[in-house]
């Protein structure tokens, strides 16, 4: 193309009816004089997204600062500090708790391994995947933000776009109720209750959910 074509591609953004930047839509937004489309396309139940830090079923956090997740992470992205509880009024059941918390979000790169190295189940990908900084600071979450309210429910910051539905499949979820293999462990719930959702019901027999899915449908 050459410096030229890259000269009037830029010119071409220049003009009122062309923005640099505007307002996120969420979704994809077609050409001018045609209707919007607000939809996102389907997630695949293993997709990695966003973080979340877990709380047990009676408010007490998961994470007990043990800073294995940032020990396995291979981007250096999470940074783990732990405290000692008070023991009068604990934050985690364990002597220690997770006192900071960070993930840098311009490094990480979605690998799930910091949710295998997790010994007490605290920290789970959701299938948020679209959201996007106007500055760096944004892109580090804090404990504050990572750390689920008291409904059990991911936080959601100004930046995230999201739906129904893409909290309950967490990889945490995936992780614990897959049969990876043994059928021994099939439709066993190998996860703590989570504040919000409980016992989450075990994944699918591989095998029954294709043959569901592969199933003829009936004539009429």
């Amino acid at each position: 193309m050459g410096y030229l074509g890259g000269f009037l591609i830029t010119l071409r953004q220049v003009g009122r009816r062309n923005r640099v930047t505007r307002e996120y839509s969420g979704g994809r937004e077609l050409k001018r004089g045609k209707p919007q489309r607000d939809e996102k396309a389907p997630k695949p139940e293993r997709l990695h997204g966003r973080h979340v830090l877990n709380r047990y079923e009676d408010g007490m956090e998961k994470c007990i600062g043990c800073e294995l997740c940032a020990g396995v992470c291979p981007a250096k992205c999470i940074y783990v500090r732990g405290a000692d509880n008070d023991p009068d009024n604990p934050t985690s059941p364990g002597e220690r708790f997770g006192f900071v918390y960070e993930i840098n979000y311009l490094r990480c790169i979605h690998c799930d391994l910091c949710v295998e190295a997790c010994p007490t189940e605290a920290i789970t990908e959701t299938k948020l995947f679209e959201f996007s900084f106007t500055n760096r600071r944004d892109a580090i979450y804090t404990k504050s933000e990572l750390l689920v309210g008291d409904d059990g429910k991911p936080k959601h910051m100004p930046w995230e776009d999201w739906r129904e539905g893409e909290d309950l499949l967490t990889s945490g979820w995936v992780r614990a109720t897959a049969p990876s293999g043994d059928a021994t462990f099939e439709g066993v719930v190998g996860w703590s209750g989570e504040l919000g959702y409980g016992v989450r019901a075990p994944e699918p027999d591989q095998i029954k959910r294709d043959s569901s899915q592969s199933a003829p449908k009936a004539e009429h």
